[in-house]
């Protein structure tokens, strides 16, 4: 069975109305990402604090931080779809707006003070409801993109989005430790509900449906008649029926896995192995996103010159199985404070340099109609792995030791490597 797409497709250049306005469109799409990559990867920054704050254990540790990835896990797919359906805005505001009053739940009812401590059940379920609300940013944002960008820029525009989630993640690893080991959780919540209020202001004020109209005017005329023809869009194969849809997002969902590894224990690897203090451990994790930022815009623009996404992507999961290898080794050898650190920084980098670049790649086989659901799907594997990763860490250390941790996170990365695109002519996916 195949779904038709709607009359209106998305067009090879961007709409002429969109040519200025498409860049607040990206703006927003960047600002709202951030917003939310600010607490899904800002709050594992604070790990150590959420750890002797909260009083939990490791293994309740890795609850905690899994929980958020769970609520998005949850939800994705049905966000993906909500956006097909009823469009990017209403999507955007409503999961924006939801995050702002969850993370003020948590501000107001579950944070340590006066000497009482919220049991993890609470903490767990008000981290998992900001996943729940917050996972609505990535598919919408990310069909916005595919809608307002054409064909000759979706990768360089759709890597601009996702350094998002690297700059959320750099800001809050830059913020939310200090707000967390001076004055408690309270602020680091109150600042990300700021954030979400923020981006949901821009969302109102600039998140537009693009108008195809003036592409429509330029089609070609029909002979008899002398009227512009415009050609319906040929059917595509549903997202949740294409089993090269499906490939891609079990990629993308299996090498997200080091990453969340590195972004979630790399603060507690840092202090409890390399006995670092927080200026260093600060400086590792912005470091680790800036690098992410520059090195994802890169991949974007270099993949839409020279048209080779999947041969990027699959060289993209050796960078990360040889980055994780060389990181495993240096905690083997008990390496200064110093190696340990570039280490992480480099590893970090190259499992997060492919994202934009992938997505490009995922939602040009769905199709721009049908962008919402497959981002969606890919978000839920995701997210699925950013719930179940913090909670095997614990359970490998206690097994094994960290060289092992770093190994078997190489090791999921080199499982990517059949399952992306192999390359073809034009490097579209088609």
């Amino acid at each position: 069975m195949t779904t038709i797409c709607p009359a209106v497709p998305v067009p090879a250049t961007a709409p002429a109305l969109g040519d200025a306005h498409r860049w607040k469109v990206l703006a927003v799409g960047v600002a709202a990402n951030a917003s939310f990559s600010a607490a899904a990867n800002g709050m594992p920054t604070t790990a150590i604090w959420l750890r002797s704050g909260y009083h939990l254990s490791n293994t309740q540790l890795g609850v905690a931080l899994g929980a958020m990835g769970l609520g998005v896990a949850l939800t994705e797919l049905p966000w993906g779809m909500a956006t097909d359906r009823w469009g990017d805005r209403p999507v955007l505001l409503t999961g924006l707006l939801g995050t702002m009053l969850a993370l003020l739940t948590l501000l107001l009812w579950i944070t340590p003070a006066d000497g009482a401590v919220p049991p993890l059940w609470a903490l767990a379920a008000g981290l998992a409801l900001v996943g729940v609300l917050g996972g609505s940013v990535n598919g919408a944002s990310g069909r916005a993109v595919m809608r307002w960008f054409g064909a000759g820029e979706r990768g360089f525009a759709m890597s601009i989005r996702q350094t998002a989630v690297p700059l959320g993640g750099g800001l809050g690893a830059l913020v939310l430790p200090s707000l967390a080991s001076r004055y408690g959780f309270m602020p680091v919540f109150g600042a990300l509900a700021l954030v979400c209020g923020l981006s949901a202001f821009f969302t109102w004020r600039w998140m537009h449906e693009p108008d195809f109209s003036a592409e429509a005017a330029t089609g070609p005329q029909n002979a008899s008649t002398g009227l512009m023809e415009v050609k319906p869009p040929p059917p595509l194969q549903g997202p949740l029926k294409n089993r090269k849809v499906w490939r891609m997002v079990a990629a993308i969902g299996l090498l997200c896995v080091p990453q969340f590894a590195v972004l979630s224990y790399a603060t507690v690897f840092l202090h409890d192995d390399g006995h670092l203090g927080l200026a260093a451990i600060t400086a590792v994790m912005v470091a680790l996103q800036a690098g992410a930022m520059v090195m994802r815009i890169w991949s974007g623009r270099h993949t839409d010159r020279h048209a080779n996404r999947p041969a990027y992507l699959r060289g993209s999961a050796l960078v990360a199985l040889a980055s994780f290898i060389v990181l495993g080794c240096i905690a083997w050898l008990q390496a200064p404070g110093w190696l340990l650190m570039a280490a992480v920084v480099a590893a970090g980098i190259a499992v997060s340099a492919w994202h934009g670049v992938a997505y490009t790649e995922l939602a040009t086989e769905a199709g721009g109609a049908n962008a919402g659901t497959a981002l969606g799907m890919a978000n839920t594997a995701v997210y699925v792995g950013l719930f179940l990763t913090p909670i095997a860490i614990p359970h490998l250390l206690a097994a094994s030791s960290w060289p092992v941790v770093w190994w078997l996170a190489g090791l999921v990365a080199l499982l990517t490597w059949p399952l992306f695109p192999k390359a073809q002519g034009s490097g579209e996916m088609r």
